[in-house]
């Protein structure tokens, strides 16, 4: 668990502040932010995680672009378990939180690269559009399914940047289930468990993050700044 009681940066021995670019100096899906680990762009207080997306011009690698912000590895990863994460997404067009998981297989600063994505396996425990104010969607991406995956639920939230709530996950050998506020709004099980449909029995690891725009989302020209606040992460096992 983390309840982020600790004011300013962020607790370094749980998190790990991701900012090198993957995919040839540029993030998957056509982002357009650079992730630092500044307290501008991420820090803790009054009980609470802050993620903050921004506009202003930042080179990085060589590389200029006009949005930062900040994604956030867990130190840790385990496998089954419940996860609950009480957050307040941002608002405006262009945002994209999300609160998901990765296999530890894939690879980061404390684990070998062993399988390339989408073999590794990825939950989506919650995402959130800024140009669909009104809704939150979970999915799972392995070989079955990914790119334009089928393994989707949504969940009609208009108050998803006006207030806090808990997504959760209810992962078993068997199934997932996810849940906005303690409802069940998405079951994934699928009749035969292989390696492309459920690569779900290893290690996976969390990442908190809020991207800016992609190739499919345009970002409002008149946006400044928003956040995704964090109340707590807790698993259960």
């Amino acid at each position: 668990a983390d309840e982020f009681d600790t004011d300013g940066a962020v607790n370094s021995s749980d998190w790990f502040q991701e900012i090198v670019p993957p995919n040839s100096w540029g993030w998957h899906n056509g982002e357009f932010q650079h992730y630092t680990n500044r307290l501008d762009n991420s820090y803790v207080q009054d009980g609470k995680l802050h993620i903050v997306a921004k506009r202003e011009t930042y080179n990085a690698y060589g590389v200029t672009l006009d949005y930062t912000s900040a994604r956030l590895n867990s130190n840790f990863s385990f496998t089954y378990g419940r996860v609950d994460v009480r957050a307040k997404l941002p608002r405006g067009v262009g945002t994209w939180p999300a609160i998901w998981m990765l296999g530890r297989s894939h690879g980061n600063h404390w684990n070998p690269f062993v399988k390339p994505w989408p073999d590794c396996g990825e939950i989506d425990i919650i995402e959130h559009w800024g140009i669909d104010s009104g809704r939150v969607q979970s999915a799972l991406h392995n070989l079955s399914s990914y790119g334009a995956t089928v393994n989707k639920g949504a969940y009609p939230l208009p108050t998803v940047s006006d207030s806090f709530h808990v997504y959760s996950l209810n992962w078993s050998p068997n199934e997932m289930a996810f849940m906005v506020d303690d409802e069940v709004f998405y079951v994934y099980n699928p009749p035969v468990k292989n390696a492309a449909t459920w690569p779900y029995d290893d290690p996976q690891f969390m990442i908190l993050n809020v991207a800016m725009g992609s190739a499919w989302h345009t970002i409002d020209p008149n946006f400044q700044q928003s956040k995704m606040e964090v109340d707590q992460v807790r698993g259960y096992q």
